[in-house]
């Protein structure tokens, strides 16, 4: 009897524990809710550059999937959002943290075909231009980079994350703003395929609002989802491609898709006060970043850094920086091609000591002083940045290169072909098979023991600009992420020429000045810069304005 009243008091306590600690999990619950402002998210978030692409990767997200199956399916959403940034005919990089804090680099860049003109180099114009054509297409790498993530980190079914936009691609969609507003950039007699999928019926180019389908790119994509990657780089899709790409005078073989391999390295951690900073190493361009912010970051700036005469000094010495650094690019190069000793370098907080000695407070020098060699900048890529529910975390930056990549179109497969070997242009003398060529492209990862940011920007050259600004202006100027995002910013281009976004510090500009800073007007600013940030619980979302983005979580 003893017993049986022993078994009930231990049932009911233990019932009763239960209930409380139901209760407790609740109250936390709804406090996380009740203390998140109503622009936050409590559990995941998605920042892609396009409203739309950033939901069907949060949808992914509440379906269950990992933080890798939500960044795949908002790029092959980009991929029709916004053709002329990226697509599977490009490549990209991802730096996925996994909820164990552990950091990789996924690397699906593109690479020098076996065959290419012997004479490429040569053929690089002097000034920056959009370079078309199919001689500057390099191996694309996209769906492989997929293929890699997807087999670490992925958790739905590999098909689930194309079937939102080969539905997009197949029935249609009105064409949004920033895709019609590039469309004009087809419009020439050597672009003929590419032109014709925008055009309607009557021979008129589509503009924005009028409906465009993407289906021969959507039936690429269900054979993609249906086999897997091997679809792409072998077989009917791989053949049908190759030929198209010849047709136009291009040198890819099948063999050099059908030995395409994306690879996958640890990340190199750079400490940023709280944070360790996680980038990718070369031919990623996340050493200049860390360079830039490791130079800054010794001047212990604050708030107080941007009011009066000392707004000035803080931008001088920030443009100093720059370049320095531009000096420095050569050094970005695919590792399996070049040393990473100088590289490694760069990312020390004592070479930065050492660029900071060299900078004058009140005066600029030649390019001669900051060792510029010519190189071209670069444009394009698309970004997007996830945090899953679980902490784990992905940064890609993915890119077709210029606007519409080579201009070269697949009308076989619905492909549009990237011009990647140009980046190749100026930075180096001789380029090899199977090499990367050097990118700006820097997804990174900062966490610190209570926050983690996850961010990344597009805009070619303007990446390191954008990132760079959006972080001393969230970290050390106290603005708020979409503040800091929303921030102007000053450019240093490869010549460092110093152009300035629209409604920057009229002031600043003028003072500058004064210091001998070339100044040049620039015609376009492509930084856009998509983070999540989760502090306290509470997780905030920021697709960059410039390319009317628009996050989503829940």
């Amino acid at each position: 009897m003893a017993r049986s009243k022993a078994r009930v008091y231990t049932c009911c306590a233990l019932m009763l524990l239960c209930v409380v600690a139901v209760i407790v999990c609740i109250a936390v619950l709804v406090r996380r809710k009740e203390k998140c402002p109503d622009s936050t998210f409590s559990s995941a978030a998605v920042a892609a550059d396009s409203g739309k692409c950033s939901q069907i990767g949060r949808d992914i997200l509440k379906k269950g999937g990992s933080a890798v199956d939500g960044a795949i399916a908002a790029l092959l959403c980009t991929s029709v959002m916004n053709p002329q940034s990226m697509g599977i005919g490009g490549g990209s990089i991802f730096t996925v943290m996994d909820s164990s804090g552990k950091v990789k680099i996924i690397n699906s860049r593109e690479t020098v075909p076996l065959k290419f003109e012997s004479d490429l180099l040569k053929s690089c114009p002097n000034t920056f231009q959009l370079i078309s054509g199919s001689k500057w297409i390099g191996v694309p790498g996209e769906i492989r980079g997929y293929e890699k993530a997807y087999r670490l980190y992925g958790k739905l079914p590999w098909a689930t994350l194309f079937q939102p936009t080969i539905q997009l691609a197949r029935e249609g969609f009105p064409i949004p703003y920033i895709q019609g507003r590039y469309i004009p950039y087809v419009d020439t007699n050597q672009t003929q395929p590419l032109r014709k999928l925008y055009t309607d019926k009557n021979g008129n180019l589509l503009k924005t609002g009028d409906i465009v389908k993407f289906e021969k790119l959507a039936d690429t994509l269900e054979m993609i989802a249906n086999h897997g990657a091997d679809a792409f780089y072998t077989g009917r899709i791989a053949e049908d491609l190759i030929r198209d790409i010849q047709e136009a005078g291009g040198t890819l073989t099948a063999q050099d898709l059908a030995s395409y391999r994306a690879t996958v390295t640890d990340a190199w951690a750079v400490p940023l006060g709280e944070y360790q900073m996680y980038i990718a190493p070369p031919p990623a361009g996340g050493i200049i970043l860390s360079l830039i912010l490791n130079v800054m970051k010794g001047y212990k700036l604050d708030p107080a850094s941007l009011m009066g005469d000392q707004k000035t000094l803080t931008y001088h010495r920030y443009v100093e920086a720059f370049k320095f650094a531009n000096g420095l690019k050569k050094h970005i190069r695919d590792p399996h091609f070049s040393s990473e000793g100088m590289a490694r370098k760069l990312t020390k907080d004592s070479f930065a000591e050492h660029i900071r000695s060299l900078i004058s407070s009140n005066a600029t020098h030649d390019p001669q002083y900051y060792n510029i060699t010519p190189y071209l900048d670069s444009m394009g890529t698309t970004h997007v940045s996830v945090l899953a529910e679980d902490g784990s975390a992905v940064s890609v930056t993915s890119t077709i290169n210029h606007i519409f990549g080579s201009k070269v179109f697949s009308p076989s497969t619905g492909v549009i072909l990237n011009n990647e070997l140009s980046d190749f242009c100026g930075k180096v003398e001789n380029i090899f098979p199977g090499e990367q060529p050097p990118s700006s492209m820097a997804p990174a990862v900062l966490k610190s023991q209570s926050k983690t940011l996850v961010i990344g920007s597009t805009g070619g050259s303007m990446i390191t600009t954008g990132m760079a600004s959006v972080l001393m202006n969230h970290l050390w100027f106290g603005k708020s992420l979409k503040e800091a995002i929303a921030a102007p910013v000053v450019f240093v281009d490869s010549q460092n020429a110093v152009k300035f976004e629209a409604v920057f510090d009229k002031d600043v500009i003028e003072a500058l000045k004064a210091l001998g800073h070339k100044h040049e007007t620039a015609k376009h600013f492509y930084n856009v810069v998509n983070a999540v940030e989760k502090e306290d619980g509470c997780i905030c979302a920021v697709s960059d304005a410039r390319k009317l983005g628009e996050a989503a979580g829940y």
